[in-house]
């Protein structure tokens, strides 16, 4: 089994690293999509960083994903991973799927909301979200002649689904907004100010429809532009103080709460992993 470390690849109809990976447009905003397929078949053994968006992966063949987290360790065909407190590991064999990655209020809208509710495991199986609809779409995937036409099929999918979707509450997507504008260089009581809230109300929405508490969301988003910077080659100073870190000893407790490893380790971490959309 190939061993690779978490870490975004520029998408192209060719990946590299034995894997073919195809881009997939879409019209709903806050959704990027890809298909992927392990041409080498040299199996996936990756370690995931948690990042601002939530992961949709829609298995393609029989073999299942195994997700290890500090939760638990799962096994499924397809799965949601929600807006994750740490880091995590994902294993298969003779991998080909279609991945999405949502912005958390695509995700409330395309998910209903059953993500923010913490699963059992690292995971939640995309069939406890869809229901039937996740069989049947999986089921005829397959049998679509093209990746293109694979992708076409998702992105009808959703929409059909975005039409009859409940919205976010416009005051906690707007939070979500600034925060990532801001990345993740803001105050909770600046966030409720923005809003016309109190601390309270910002606090029990926000953490309802998006699934971590506004200062977790605040501190996965520094966290995401922190580990781009350290592994595209900024020192942990600069790292700090260019991301709105008190000091190092800061940057450090988030990246280790995280990541699981320290900044330096994480900087070392290789960068041609598997795509990711």
């Amino acid at each position: 089994m190939r061993s690779y470390d978490a870490g975004p690849v520029p998408l192209d109809a060719e990946a590299g690293n034995g894997w073919e990976a195809v881009l997939g447009g879409t019209r709903l905003p806050g959704v990027r999509m890809a298909g992927f397929r392990d041409r080498a078949a040299g199996g996936l053994h990756k370690r995931v960083l948690p990042r601002p968006d939530v992961v949709v992966v829609i298995g393609l063949g029989e073999d299942p994903f195994t997700v290890e987290g500090a939760t638990g360790r799962q096994s499924v065909r397809s799965f949601v991973a929600a807006l994750a407190p740490g880091p995590a590991r994902v294993g298969g064999e003779h991998v080909e799927c279609v991945e999405l990655r949502l912005s958390p209020p695509a995700a409330y809208a395309l998910l209903g909301g059953v993500f923010v509710r913490g699963p059992d495991g690292p995971v939640t199986g995309l069939d406890e979200v869809w229901g039937r609809e996740e069989e049947r779409l999986r089921e005829r995937l397959p049998e679509a002649a093209s990746w293109e036409e694979r992708l076409a099929l998702v992105d009808g999918f959703l929409i059909r689904r975005a039409a009859r979707a409940p919205s976010m509450t416009p005051g906690v997507a707007a939070a979500w907004e600034h925060i990532v504008a801001r990345r993740g260089r803001v105050r909770v009581g600046e966030l409720a100010a923005s809003c016309g809230w109190s601390r309270k109300r910002l606090w029990s929405r926000f953490t309802a429809q998006i699934g971590l508490t506004p200062k977790r969301a605040v501190m996965l988003v520094r966290f995401d532009h922190a580990a781009r910077a350290l592994r595209a080659g900024r020192s942990a100073a600069d790292t700090a103080l260019a991301c709105g870190y008190v000091d190092q000893p800061h940057l450090h407790r988030d990246v280790l709460a995280f990541a699981g490893c320290t900044p330096g380790a994480l900087a070392a971490t290789r960068t041609d992993s598997p795509p990711t959309a």
